[in-house]
């Protein structure tokens, strides 16, 4: 949406965020089609990727880690472990519990994922931007980037 100039800061940032919130979402969903994440559920997706990011874990380290109960979270290992996504072995320190990890069909079906975004997201780059919009696409990144640090 275009800003006209003599808008208030207030106002021209409030539109800002609308168009990057909804731009970011379109996106999202672009992407997501690329890189065929099929059926999973959000909870699914997130269980992957956190284990993908911090290594293997216990269904209650899972469970706190994305605000479920433990039951909750052991009904979307069990679906996970089903699809081949996820396997569990038994932790060395405590028979009782049970350290899941991803497959390695899994990493192998993540990084297949991740390079089809990636080339899709590439080739519309390179196909629908000139290169003067590439280089103005270029300096908004550390901007969006500034958005989102901690």
């Amino acid at each position: 949406m275009a800003i006209p100039p003599d808008d208030r800061p207030t106002d021209r940032a409030a539109v800002l965020a609308q168009d990057i919130r909804a731009l970011a979402g379109k996106l999202k969903r672009r992407l997501r089609e690329q890189g065929n994440v099929g059926d999973l559920t959000p909870s699914q997706t997130a269980v992957l990727l956190g284990l993908e990011k911090s290594g293997p874990a216990t269904t209650s380290e899972l469970a706190r880690a994305e605000a479920m109960r433990p039951q909750s979270m052991g009904t979307v290992i069990a679906a996970l472990e089903s699809a081949g996504l996820v396997q569990g072995t038994p932790d060395p320190d405590d028979g009782r519990k049970t350290i899941v990890s991803l497959t390695d069909s899994c990493r192998q079906w993540i990084s297949e994922g991740r390079a089809a975004r990636q080339d899709w997201l590439l080739r519309m780059i390179q196909s629908r931007l000139s290169p003067q919009e590439q280089e103005e696409l270029a300096t908004a990144i550390p901007l969006l980037q500034r958005l989102v640090e901690d």
